[in-house]
């Protein structure tokens, strides 16, 4: 395949290695530098795009690749407010467009238990819950997205949280995300929930950037072909 690279950081370059070790071809590596030559990618020369930029660019960035017919997966986080537009078009234009705010096996497992658990604690008044996601000092937003993705499926199984919000508060129908932003931490994400009596953690801790690199890529391999609107579901069948 002949994949675009849309941002080429560390994690561009983290998805790059592992694409040339599975015998795929970068067609662009776009970054701050060379901007402009983000109108170069087309069908003629990209059969996939993988954009993981800043929160500023995503839009205009997925955009694009839409227009000129070119499926594009999406990792950035930030720009929520602008996605909905994305899809809309997306669907209007007949393309290919996947987004998800985590692309690790692993953490989308952690989502499925922590939903569950959820569901349990809706009958055990008795725990209050919060969350804490730590990052590293380069991430733009906070809390991050994998965050609002564990919120909401929280607030969907548990009837006493109407809402979330980035501080703690004493709020009994609010749920608490603590961003904590520090060195080079590829992320980890704990749920708590605490009873008078015992504290129990749900957490996933990564060791690194290769487990979201792989999943990226694989969705990069998967999507070319489709048409619509893509999560994590539809890849994992979950």
């Amino acid at each position: 395949m002949r994949i675009a690279l849309i941002g080429y950081g560390k994690m561009g370059q983290a998805i790059e290695a592992l694409a040339m070790d599975r015998g795929h071809t970068i067609s662009h590596r776009i970054s701050d530098a060379n901007p402009h030559e983000l109108e170069t990618i087309t069908p003629e020369s990209t059969d996939v795009a993988i954009e993981f930029t800043h929160p500023d660019a995503a839009y205009t960035n997925v955009m694009h690749c839409l227009r000129a017919g070119v499926p594009v997966v999406c990792g950035t986080t930030g720009w929520m407010s602008q996605k909905l537009r994305a899809e809309n078009y997306c669907n209007q234009l007949g393309g290919a467009f996947f987004w998800a705010s985590n692309f690790s096996i692993g953490v989308n497992l952690f989502l499925k238990a922590s939903n569950y658990l959820a569901k349990l604690m809706d009958a055990a008044p008795q725990y209050d819950v919060q969350m804490e996601e730590i990052h590293h000092v380069h991430k733009k937003d906070a809390p991050s997205g994998t965050a609002i993705t564990l919120a909401e499926g929280i607030l969907k199984e548990l009837k006493r949280k109407k809402r979330w919000e980035n501080e703690l508060k004493n709020d009994p129908e609010t749920l608490p995300i603590i961003s904590i932003r520090e060195d080079e931490v590829p992320g980890t994400h704990t749920i708590r929930w605490q009873s008078g009596n015992d504290l129990l953690e749900l957490s996933h801790v990564a060791h690194s950037r290769q487990g979201f690199a792989a999943g990226a890529l694989q969705v990069a391999e998967w999507l070319p072909g489709r048409k619509g609107v893509f999560g994590m579901d539809d890849f994992l069948s979950l």
